[in-house]
């Protein structure tokens, strides 16, 4: 047997080669890159890089080195916290300084009713930003309505409740029964159907949506985005009486008005018969009592006025307007003399001026006026020529004369 020592061939690798080709395959994986993970956080510790803790399986006895790196901490919906059970979104990688894979979150949620109550509330804020529950897409409710649907169970005892309550406080109302389940998987839907069939039967002022109280998951079905959606785009108005005191649900919030239970809810639909024969009697007490005030008032204002005409006496009334009409009279004759002696003096003037230009008067004054041949009047001698003829008018008479010398300087 030999004493030399056998040594294989080997192509050894270091080992940060080894690690990046762990992280490469951790990469390269798609379910790994991003995947949920359920477990109870057992450690938690803060640093300046982030939170470091760990996941435990509640089953097994497997735990999962967990981090949130600082810039993703604002993200959270939860921050970890030991002892509670999360579910966790992120990525599996390698921690080469530690040769250890951790996992790398992105997001934390709460488990059971935590994560149900963290679900509720993204749908509360996704239906809140899109105005379903806005104060103006509310209805007013009919201050007597004739005919009211119910929506509810017809095994249920709310509907009994809600039919006795009706029908004593305001007696021959019709009342409308759309059932529906209102618990369970299949209620958001069944909901949904019975209020579609009371929009297509158009007979309803107002529908009731009641269901008795119940465990919290027996009233879920009342924060089904169905039920909430089926509610605010119904044309009829809706009144909510579901469950007893207890915390809003969505289906309150979307709804016209909601009562805190089925009871309270048939009550806010009808007025009380009796209350309203009152309301109608006090009325009618308010009308006599203001008519018979607008009496007094209009029988206090006939006795002023007939104080006021026994105050004055008709004759010395009489004398005054006569006395006022003379006067208007003796000024109005004042005003059309004046006007006519001023207008007379207008005439006089006219007439001296017309006198002043009549060429007739002119010429009676001694002057003659001088025509040529043509008949128009001669004004200056610059056109005349010796030996032509000429006429002369005067005031009663004309006669023909012939130029025999022009005295303008020149001789023609």
């Amino acid at each position: 047997m030999s004493n030399e020592t056998f040594y294989p061939d080997i192509d050894p690798i270091s080992i940060d080669r080894l690690t990046g080709y762990i992280e490469r395959a951790l990469l390269q994986t798609p379910q790994l890159r991003q995947v949920w993970v359920c477990g109870e956080v057992s450690s938690a510790s803060h640093h300046p890089s982030g939170i470091y803790f760990n996941l435990k399986d509640k089953v097994g006895k497997s735990a999962l080195p967990a981090v949130v790196w600082k810039s993703q901490i604002p993200e959270l919906e939860t921050k970890p916290e030991v002892g509670m059970e999360v579910l966790a979104l992120g990525k599996i990688a390698v921690y080469a300084p530690h040769g250890k894979y951790q996992f790398q979150v992105q997001q934390v949620l709460p488990m059971g009713e935590g994560l149900q109550a963290l679900r509720l509330q993204k749908l509360k804020q996704r239906l809140q930003a899109e105005g379903l529950f806005d104060l103006e897409r509310k209805q007013l409710l009919p201050a007597q309505p004739q005919i009211i649907a119910v929506v509810t169970s017809p095994t249920a005892a709310a509907w009994g409740d809600i039919r006795r309550t009706l029908l004593s406080r305001y007696p021959g109302v019709i009342v409308l029964f759309s059932p529906a389940t209102v618990q369970g998987e299949t209620a958001p839907q069944s909901i949904e159907r019975a209020i579609d069939r009371l929009i297509i039967d158009d007979r309803a002022e107002v529908i009731i949506l009641a269901r008795g109280g119940g465990a919290t998951e027996d009233l879920s079905c009342f924060n089904s985005e169905i039920v909430v959606r089926s509610i605010a785009e119904c044309p009829i108005p809706i009144v909510t009486g579901i469950g007893h005191q207890r915390d809003e649900s969505l289906a309150d919030l979307a709804a016209d008005v909601a009562a805190a239970t089925p009871t309270a809810a048939a009550m806010l639909v009808v007025p009380n018969l009796e209350d309203v024969a009152d309301e109608h009697l006090a009325r009618v007490e308010r009308l006599r009592q203001a008519m018979q005030r607008v009496i007094i008032d209009r029988q206090s204002e006939l006795d002023r006025l007939r104080i006021r005409c026994e105050r004055i006496k008709p004759d010395r009334q009489l004398d005054r307007e006569r006395e006022r009409i003379d006067n208007l009279a003796q000024r109005l004759k004042l005003a059309i003399a004046r006007h006519l002696q001023t207008a007379h003096q207008e005439q006089l003037r006219l007439k001296e001026r017309c006198q002043a230009l009549d060429p007739i008067l002119v010429l009676q004054r001694g002057y003659a006026l001088v025509r040529d041949n043509n008949g128009a009047i001669v004004r200056t001698s610059d056109r005349l020529v010796v030996g032509a003829e000429l006429s002369l008018q005067f005031s009663n008479s004309s006669a023909k004369v012939s130029i025999v010398e022009i005295d303008n300087g020149q001789e023609k």
